[in-house]
C-alpha cells in the first residue's frame, strides 16, 4: 500500500494518502452544502505542495469532483444560466492565458470577499446583473480569478445563491459552472509549461476519492430542509468570505517589520 501511495506523485505515501482523504472530505462538504469543499482543499494543498503546482493540480482535481457532482445531479442544472455562463468562461480563459500584470497582493481576496459578503447579506442583486450580459461577465471574472488564485469558489457560489432556486438547483449549477471553469486550467497551465503528467495519478486518486465524497455529501444534502440548506450555505459563505478577507488583508499590509 505504501509503495503504491509513494507512487502518485513526487509528495511522500503519507502526505499523498493524506490528499486523497481530504478530497473524500471536501467534496462530501460542497455536496452537502454547497460550497466550501473547494477553498478547504486548496488551504490542505497548499501546506505541502510546491507553488507551482498547487492551483493546476488544485483545478483539475476540482475539475473531476464537480464533474461527478454534475453527473449525479444533471437534471437540476439550471441550463438557461449555464448557457449564459459558458461564454464568459472561454473569454476569462484567454484573458488568464497571457495576463502578466496581476492586481497588488490581497487586492483580489478582498474583492472577491466583498461581493460575497454583499450577496449574502446586502440587497438582492439587480435584475440587470442576472441576466445574460451580467451572468456571462461573471463567468469571465470568476473564470480569470480561478486562474491566478484560485479561490472564485465563493465568488461563483454568491453569484448561484441569486439566480438559481432550491438547494439541488443550487448544487448542481454550481458545480456545472465550477466544472467547466478547472476544464480551462488545462489549457491555461499547459500553455504556461505546467507537466500535467508528473501530477496525474494522484489527480486521479484524488477525483475517485472525491466522487465517493459527493456521493455521501448528497445523501445528507437530501435529508436537509431547503430554510436549513440556506442557512448552512449562506454561513458557509461568510465563513469563507472572512477567511479571504483576513488573508488579504495579510497579504496587502506584508510581513511584518
Amino acid at each position: 500500500m505504501m509503495a503504491l501511495l509513494e507512487a502518485l506523485s513526487p509528495l511522500s505515501a503519507g502526505v499523498n494518502g493524506v490528499l486523497v482523504l481530504v478530497s473524500v472530505l471536501t467534496s462530501a462538504v460542497t455536496a452537502a452544502i454547497g460550497v466550501g469543499g473547494g477553498l478547504l482543499m486548496i488551504m490542505a494543498m497548499a501546506q505541502v505542495m510546491p507553488a507551482a503546482a498547487l492551483i493546476p493540480v488544485h483545478g483539475m482535481v476540482q475539475l473531476g469532483s464537480n464533474a461527478g457532482r454534475v453527473v449525479l445531479t444533471w437534471r437540476h442544472v439550471d441550463r438557461a444560466l449555464l448557457a449564459a455562463f459558458l461564454p464568459g468562461v472561454v473569454l476569462g480563459a484567454l484573458v488568464a492565458a497571457w495576463l502578466l500584470v496581476r492586481l497588488p497582493p490581497g487586492v483580489l481576496e478582498l474583492c472577491i470577499a466583498g461581493f460575497v459578503f454583499y450577496s449574502c447579506w446586502g440587497p438582492g442583486l439587480p435584475k440587470r446583473a442576472l441576466g445574460r450580459a451580467g451572468t456571462l461577465l461573471a463567468g469571465a471574472l470568476t473564470t480569470l480569478l480561478s486562474s491566478l488564485v484560485g479561490a472564485s469558489g465563493p465568488m461563483v457560489a454568491a453569484f448561484i445563491k441569486q439566480g438559481t432556486e432550491g438547494r439541488l438547483g443550487k448544487v448542481a449549477t454550481f458545480s456545472a459552472c465550477l466544472s467547466a471553469q478547472h476544464l480551462t486550467k488545462a489549457f491555461v497551465f499547459g500553455v504556461a509549461g505546467f507537466v500535467f503528467r508528473d501530477w496525474l495519478a494522484l489527480m486521479l486518486a484524488m477525483v475517485a476519492a472525491g466522487f465517493l465524497g459527493t456521493w455521501l455529501g448528497l445523501r445528507l444534502l437530501h435529508r436537509l430542509s431547503e430554510q436549513r440548506f440556506d442557512t448552512l450555505f449562506k454561513w458557509a459563505l461568510t465563513l469563507l468570505a472572512l477567511r479571504l478577507a483576513w488573508l488579504g488583508v495579510a497579504r496587502l499590509m506584508g510581513p511584518a517589520g
